[in-house]
Order: C-alpha cells, then sequence, then structure tokens
C-alpha cells in the first residue's frame, strides 16, 4: 500500500510584507478599453513586447480578455509594435544577416573580416 502525503499545510512564519489584493482598475473605474489608446495599452505589454499576464496586471479575467484583443488589432493596424524596440533600431535578426552587415562594414574600411 503507498502512502501520500497528508494536505499541505501553509506556514505563516516571516513574512515580511503583507500581499494586498489587486484590483482591477476597469471594474472601479468603470473605463472603457479602446484599441485607440495606445498609451493605456503600452501600460499592459512588457518591454519585449509580450502581453502581461492577470497576476502582474491586476485585472479581471474579463477585462484581460478583452485588454489582450485590443492590444492584437492595435498591433495589427500598427498603432502598437509588434517586436520590441531595440532590434528593430539594431536590426538583430540572426547570424547570417549580422555575418553580412560585418563583412559589407569590413569591406567599406579595407579591414579584414572575422571568420567564424
Amino acid at each position: 500500500m503507498i502512502q501520500g502525503r497528508g494536505p499541505k499545510v501553509r506556514r505563516e512564519r516571516g513574512r515580511r510584507f503583507v500581499v494586498k489584493p489587486k484590483v482591477c482598475t476597469f471594474c472601479t473605474e468603470k473605463k472603457e478599453i479602446d484599441y485607440k489608446d495606445f498609451a493605456m495599452l503600452r501600460r499592459y505589454v512588457s518591454e519585449r513586447g509580450k502581453i502581461e499576464p492577470r497576476r502582474r496586471t491586476g485585472v479581471c479575467g474579463k477585462h484581460q480578455r478583452r485588454l489582450a484583443m485590443a492590444i492584437k488589432r492595435a498591433r495589427f493596424i500598427a498603432l502598437l509594435p509588434a517586436t520590441p524596440i531595440h532590434s528593430r533600431q539594431l536590426g538583430l535578426s540572426g547570424g547570417a544577416h549580422e555575418r553580412h552587415i560585418r563583412e559589407s562594414q569590413s569591406a567599406e574600411t579595407n579591414i579584414p573580416a572575422e571568420k567564424d
């Protein structure tokens, strides 16, 4: 006979801070989610361009779904970037592309290219 563990007991020792419950700002302030309000939508997108999860944003499930649809719609019509800004500015896309850039730069300055 296999004996399983009993129910897990949460220990309340040494809590350093009290976690206050997050309240949905759209429910409390009666704000509407609009895909054209990219300044508001940007608060719910990470710096890597990903939609932030509910546990981080604190919105309810209903508004998280509406928020995700609004962000996707804003990306589709190019109000929000679909990729992180630094990769678009620097052109970081992969090995072959970067190697081509290094070779073209070294050919312009007459410096031998690095071999990988």
